[in-house]
C-alpha cells in the first residue's frame, strides 16, 4: 500500500506560521511550561531593560507582581521604537512583539553588548500570554498596544477575559514631557500553555535582581509584590560591582582580598549584517570582547564560580569559564615553580586544587554572543576561551610579580593553600589505592606465581606479563622490585575471540591475568580499580612471540578495553641481535643491540665503514631466557633505556573488525586475507 493509498497526501502537511510554532512547541523556546518556563518569560522582558542599562540609557527597572496574576516590568530606557519599519509596514513595537527574530540586537547597530540577541524573547512571551499590554513613552507621547495570544488588538476591559477585537497598530495614550522615555510591559501567562501550578518565585526574583544590581553598578532594580493587601517593596542597588558581588557570595574567612582581572581582546567573525537595502549580507566584522573577573580565596573548601555574558547568567559555563580555568591553572603552576613551592619532580597542581576555597565572578561583554539555545545557559563563542585565558594569565602574573602594598603575604598564602590542597588530594588518593590493593589481596587469593612489587602507588607500578618460566627467572633478577611486578604465562593463552565468557574464566592463564589486574572484566570493568599503572606484554622477538602478544591483546581488547583506551597497555621491545665489539674504544659501549635483521645489516655496514671489528658470529636471541639479567634490564625493563610500544585504539569499530578477522571463528575470511596480504608482508615490520 502506498502513502497516497493510505490517505497521506500534501494536504496533510502543516506549516506553522508566525507565533504558531511557539505555542505548538513552547519547550523549544522557554525550556518547559512549569514555573521554570514562566520565570524564563519574566527574565526575557527584564533582560531587555538591562540591555538598555548596559548601553547607558536606563538606570531604573521595576518588576511588579499584581494581584490578578499578571507581571509588569517597567524601565526608563529609550523606549521601543514606535515608527514604522519599512519592510514590514508595522510599527517597531508591534514588529518586535509579533515577529520571531526581530529586534535591535542584530548587526551591532543599536547595542554593543546584550543578552537578548536571538530576537525571539519578547515575541515568545507574547505568544505564550493570554494578554500582553505594552506602553512606550517616546517622542513626547504614550504609545499603547495590546495582544491576545500574540495577535494585536483591543480589549474592552481589564484582564485577559475581557472582550477582544483584532486590530493592528498603536493607540495614542496621551502626551508627556519629551524627555520622559521608557517601556512598560504587563503580561498574563496563558493557562492553556502553562501548567496549573506554574507560578513565579519571589525569592528567585530577589536573587536574580540582586545579582543584576551587582553586575551593573548604578542600576536600581525594584521588586514590588502587590499580590496581598500589604504591598511589599524591595530595592537593590550596588556601586561596588563584581568585587562586592564576590564578597557577598563568599561565606568563609578570607585568605586574600578580592583580586580584579580586567582586559579586552579582539577577534573576527563572519555574521549576517543588515545593509542599506534592508537585506542580510554575510560580512566579516571585528569584535571586541571585554573581560572582568573577580577572584578571592578563602579558608574553606567549597568553590563558587559564577559566570555571566552581558549580565546573562551562564550556570553551565561555556568557553569563557574554560578560558578562566585554563589561565588560572597555567599561571598558578608557573608561580608555584618560580617560588619553589613545587619542585622539579612534583606533579602540577590540578584545577580542583586551585578552585578549593575559591569564590569567583567571571563576566564578559561581547556583541552578539553565541549561546547554545535560547535558554542561554552555555556560552559558545570560541574566541572567548583564548581572550579570557590571556587576560587572566597576564593580570594574575602581574599581581604576583608586582603585588600592591600589603598583597605579597596574601598571595603567598594563596599559593601555600593550593599546595596544601594538592598534598591532601594526593594523600587521599594514595589511601584509597592502599585500601583497594589491600582489599584485592584480602578478598581474592592472587596467583602464587605472581611476583608482586613493593610500591603501592598505582600510577608508578608496572605489571610485566612474561612468556615462560625461563624468562621469569631472568626477569626476577632484572626487574626493579620497588615498582615492577611479574606474572608468567605458559605459552599461548586461550583465543578469547572464539571462546565463550565461561570458557575464558575457566582458563587458568586468562583468569590469572584478570585477577591480578584487579579491576574486573567486561561491562563491570572499573579502570579506577586497576592495581597497576602500566601492563607490559613481554614476549620473545619472533613470530611465536608476536602471536602471544596478539592473543593477550585480544583478551585486553575484549574484556579489559578501558585499559587499552586509557593508553595503559604496552608491548615491550626486546632486541633480536647483540653485536660484541672487539675494539669499542675508550668510554664506548661494548655491546650494540639490534631489533630487526634489517637494522643489523645496516649497523654492520656502518661498523665496517668505520673500521670497527666485532666477534663472529653475531649473537641472535632465540628468546628472552637467553639474556642475562643485566642485558634484559638494560634493553627491555629499565625505564631509562627500554623501548615500549603503547597500544592504542584509533578506530574502535575498525579494531573490532580486525580482531574478528584475525582471531574469530570464521576461517574463510582469514584465509582470504592471508593469501591476499602474504606478498605484502615485510618481516622487519611484524608487530611494529
Amino acid at each position: 500500500m502506498t502513502l497516497v493509498e493510505a490517505g497521506y497526501t500534501a494536504r496533510h502537511l502543516s506549516v506553522l506560521e508566525g507565533l504558531e510554532a511557539v505555542r505548538k512547541r513552547p519547550g523549544m523556546y522557554i525550556g518547559s511550561t512549569d514555573s521554570r518556563g514562566l520565570m524564563h518569560c519574566l527574565w526575557e522582558i527584564v533582560d531587555n531593560g538591562v540591555d538598555e542599562a548596559l548601553g547607558g540609557h536606563c538606570d531604573r527597572i521595576e518588576v511588579e507582581l499584581h494581584a490578578d496574576g499578571s507581571i509588569e516590568v517597567r524601565d526608563n530606557g529609550r523606549g521601543i521604537p514606535v515608527d514604522v519599519e519599512p519592510k514590514s509596514g508595522l510599527a517597531g513595537v508591534e514588529l518586535v512583539y509579533t515577529k520571531l527574530h526581530a529586534g535591535g540586537k542584530f548587526g551591532g547597530g543599536s547595542y554593543t553588548a546584550s543578552g537578548g540577541l536571538h530576537g525571539v524573547g519578547a515575541s515568545v512571551v507574547n505568544a505564550l500570554s493570554a494578554r500582553l499590554d505594552v506602553e512606550v513613552d517616546r517622542d513626547g507621547k504614550v504609545h499603547e498596544i495590546s495582544f491576545r495570544r500574540g495577535v494585536p488588538g483591543v480589549f474592552d476591559g481589564p484582564g485577559p477575559s475581557a472582550k477582544f477585537k483584532k486590530k493592528s497598530g498603536l493607540r495614542d495614550g496621551g502626551e508627556l514631557p519629551a524627555k520622559v522615555t521608557g517601556t512598560r510591559v504587563r503580561f498574563w501567562a496563558d493557562k492553556q500553555i502553562f501548567l496549573p501550578d506554574a507560578e513565579v518565585s519571589l525569592d528567585e526574583i530577589h536573587v536574580r535582581l540582586r545579582q543584576t544590581a551587582f553586575l551593573v553598578p548604578g542600576l536600581t532594580l525594584v521588586v514590588i509584590d502587590s499580590r496581598h493587601e500589604e504591598q511589599v517593596r524591595d530595592e537593590f542597588r550596588f556601586e561596588g560591582g563584581i568585587s562586592e558581588f564576590t564578597e557577598f557570595l563568599a561565606r568563609d574567612e578570607a585568605v586574600c582580598d578580592v583580586l580584579r582581572l580586567q582586559g579586552v581582546g579582539h577577534f573576527r567573525e563572519t555574521v549576517p549584517v543588515l545593509d542599506d537595502q534592508g537585506h542580510m549580507t554575510s560580512t566579516e566584522v571585528q569584535r571586541e570582547l571585554s573581560v572582568d573577573v573577580a577572584v578571592r580565596w578563602g579558608k574553606g573548601y567549597e568553590s563558587t564560580v559564577r559566570s555571566f555574558v552581558n549580565v546573562i547568567a551562564t550556570p553551565k559555563g561555556g568557553t569563557h569559564v574554560t578560558g578562566f580555568e585554563r589561565g588560572l591553572v597555567r599561571t598558578i603552576n608557573e608561580q608555584l615553580r618560580e617560588t619553589r613551592l613545587l619542585k622539579n619532580g612534583d606533579d602540577p597542581v590540578t584545577k580542583e586544587d586551585i578552585l578549593e576555597g575559591l569564590t569567583a565572578v567571571v563576566t564578559v561583554r561581547v556583541p552578539e554572543p553565541q549561546f547554545e539555545g535560547q535558554t542561554k545557559e552555555i556560552l559558545g563563542t570560541s574566541a572567548a576561551t583564548r581572550i579570557v585565558s590571556h587576560v587572566v594569565s597576564r593580570d594574575l602574573k602581574e599581581l604576583f610579580d608586582n603585588p600592591p602594598r600589603g598583597y605579597k603575604q596574601q598571595l603567598r598564602a594563596v599559593l601555600e593553600k593550593i599546595v596544601a590542597a594538592a598534598k591532601a588530594r594526593i594523600a587521599a588518593r594514595e589511601h584509597r589505592e592502599n585500601q583497594r590493593r589491600k582489599s584485592a589481596l584480602e578478598n581474592s587469593a592472587l596467583p602464587a606465581k605472581l611476583v608482586d612489587c613493593r610500591n603501592d602507588a598505582v600510577d608508578r607500578s608496572e605489571l610485566f606479563i612474561v612468556e615462560g618460566d625461563s624468562a621469569l627467572g631472568t626477569a626476577k633478577l632484572a626487574r626493579d622490585s620497588e615498582f615492577q611486578a611479574l606474572l608468567p604465562i605458559r605459552g599461548k593463552i586461550l583465543n578469547v575471540q572464539k571462546a565463550s565468557v565461561s570458557d575464558m574464566l575457566k582458563n587458568a592463564e586468562c583468569a590469572a591475568i584478570i585477577q591480578v589486574v584487579g579491576a574486573g572484566s567486561g561491562r563491570s570493568f572499573d579502570l579506577d580499580a586497576a592495581r597497576y599503572g602500566k601492563v607490559i606484554l613481554m614476549a620473545d622477538a619472533d613470530v611465536d612471540g608476536a602471536h602471544i602478544r596478539c592473543l593477550l591483546l585480544t583478551l585486553f581488547h575484549r574484556y579489559m578495553r578501558p585499559m587499552v583506551e586509557a593508553g595503559r597497555v604496552f608491548a615491550a621491545v626486546p632486541p633480536l641481535h647483540r653485536i660484541e665489539l672487539t675494539n669499542p674504544g675508550r668510554g664506548k659501549d661494548k655491546y650494540i643491540y639490534c631489533y630487526s635483521d634489517g637494522e643489523l645489516q645496516k649497523v654492520l655496514r656502518d661498523l665496517e665503514r668505520r673500521g670497527k671489528r666485532w666477534k663472529d658470529p653475531v649473537q641472535r636471541y632465540k628468546g628472552l631466557g637467553e639474556m642475562d639479567a643485566d642485558q634484559l634490564a638494560e634493553t627491555t625493563m629499565d625505564p631509562r633505556h627500554r623501548i615500549l610500544r603503547r597500544v592504542r585504539i584509533e578506530d574502535a569499530q575498525e579494531a573490532e573488525q580486525i580482531f574478528s578477522l584475525l582471531m574469530g571463528s570464521d576461517v574463510a575470511p582469514r584465509r582470504e586475507f592471508i593469501v591476499k596480504s602474504a606478498a605484502e608482508v615485510d618481516r622487519d615490520h611484524i608487530d611494529a
